[in-house]
């Protein structure tokens, strides 16, 4: 289970986390909504261990968390387009590699090509493995994403905004991917999406964010009106 407590962030003198709570359980997709501005890619940085906190913890089945415990699906993709798919999958495992093994693709172990093959297979997409990750289109690339982040042996999946740049059709794909990640693979899965009705058909909870505080948490069909009103500023007299 990844488990944020207190979570706080300040840039500057502006805090934009307001002390938030919240779990994500093994086999769960949580997806976390809000409008632009609300907070919610900031707290998957902390979670992801990139965002430096002013206060709040996080750990993961009880224990903090190391830097392999955790793979992040970026909202833009960052393959390196001109080498092929298998050699992008194979990139997640960098953080246990020696460094000779690390610093050429032609070196990756056959051990190594035969896991990212095996991940490649997971998300639909081991008969493009030698094709040129550039040569794919956007719903493709994401999904090698999620192949990449896979063969990184993750505890914890984080996906910030995945489907933001991607077609209804593809977004499907991607989502009910992270979905069946979470159930099969016994994986935490936190998902920040813009789209509501896409968590109301495959997120198994969400949370919903405003100025920095979690204020819906529960099912993921819930009315969701609230995240997206203006902030109501009282008149001084």
């Amino acid at each position: 289970m990844l488990t944020l407590s207190g979570i706080t962030v300040r840039y500057g003198e502006r805090q934009v986390l307001h002390g938030v709570d919240t779990t994500v359980a093994r086999g769960e997709l949580l997806a976390v909504l809000g409008a632009n501005g609300s907070g919610k890619s900031t707290l998957l940085r902390a979670a992801a261990g990139l965002q430096p906190m002013a206060a709040g913890s996080v750990t993961i089945d009880g224990k903090p968390g190391g830097p392999l415990d955790t793979a992040v699906v970026f909202q833009h993709i960052h393959l390196v387009r001109r080498r092929t798919v298998l050699d992008n999958v194979c990139a997640g495992a960098l953080g246990r590699l020696r460094l000779r093994h690390s610093l050429f693709p032609s070196l990756f172990p056959v051990e190594l090509r035969e896991e990212a093959m095996a991940c490649l297979d997971r998300v639909g997409l081991a008969d493009r493995a030698h094709d040129r990750a550039g040569s794919l289109s956007g719903g493709q690339q994401q999904r090698v994403a999620v192949a990449r982040a896979l063969c990184q042996r993750p505890r914890v999946l984080l996906a910030d905004e995945p489907v933001s740049a991607l077609d209804p059709a593809a977004s499907e794909q991607v989502l009910g991917l992270l979905a069946e990640l979470a159930h099969d693979e016994n994986l935490a899965v936190l998902a920040v999406l813009h789209q509501p009705s896409l968590a109301a058909r495959h997120a198994d909870r969400m949370i919903g964010m405003r100025d920095g505080r979690v204020i819906l948490d529960g099912a993921p069909d819930q009315n969701v009106d609230a995240l997206y009103q203006p902030a109501v500023v009282e008149a001084v007299s």
